[in-house]
């Protein structure tokens, strides 16, 4: 309902064939680490619901573990890309690209992350093209690869069996398969929910901060 035809997720597998799986795994990896205009969320969703149905003949575990490798690799690939492209990219220069592509934003970054990235690269799985841009970020900005992959690797782990198994129950709910479009615009709103709620988290605790502060300093 909200991607052109040729992302819709029902019209990619189909287009996929027998190579349905194959094909899906790609775009994750694709979509965890090279391309965030790709429909991850929706494309587990269902995919968990044709093997509910028994459209797509290969076993949930099975396919769980696929999306989940997949989605890791891709974001070890995007780190990657972003730890090559880092150095040339943010550099002292003068004008435009110089306000653009500025240190300092690689400086921020790396402190954000320092200090939040393992709760970042968890809640960020769940965020539609954010989950892409944090993982280059983590590698432009030089983010530990161990503490990376191992956080990444917990985010992949619930996400991809998460979300498809999700499809895979729900998928036998017939309002559900009644409205697919409606349901995977929903499957994407609600992961948006724990990036939502640690948000709201930060600004609670930066505020209770702000107040100690200003009582201590009348």
């Amino acid at each position: 309902m909200l991607l052109p035809s040729w992302l819709d997720p029902e019209t990619m597998i189909k287009g996929f064939g027998s190579y349905a799986i194959l094909g899906v795994a790609f775009i994750i990896f694709a979509e965890c680490g090279l391309f965030a205009i790709l429909p991850g969320d929706s494309l587990l969703f269902t995919v968990g619901l044709f093997v509910g149905a028994g459209t797509i003949g290969m076993p949930l575990w099975l396919t769980c573990l696929i999306f989940t490798v997949c989605a890791i690799l891709g974001n070890a690939c995007g780190y990657l890309i972003g730890y090559l492209v880092g150095p040339p990219l943010f550099k002292p220069r003068s004008g435009t690209v110089g306000r653009i592509f500025n240190p300092k934003y690689v400086t921020r970054t790396h402190e954000f992350l320092e200090r939040y990235g393992s709760r970042a690269l968890i809640l960020a799985r769940f965020v539609p093209i954010i989950r892409t841009f944090v993982t280059f970020a983590a590698g432009v900005s030089r983010m530990g690869f161990r503490r990376f992959i191992l956080f990444t690797a917990i985010g992949g782990v619930i996400w991809a069996p998460g979300v498809t198994i999700l499809g895979y129950f729900l998928g036998n709910v017939e309002i559900i398969r009644q409205h697919i479009d409606l349901a995977l615009v929903l499957v994407v709103l609600l992961s948006l929910i724990p990036m939502g709620i640690e948000f709201v988290r930060t600004r609670r605790k930066a505020a209770r901060t702000t107040a100690a502060e200003g009582s201590l300093n009348p």
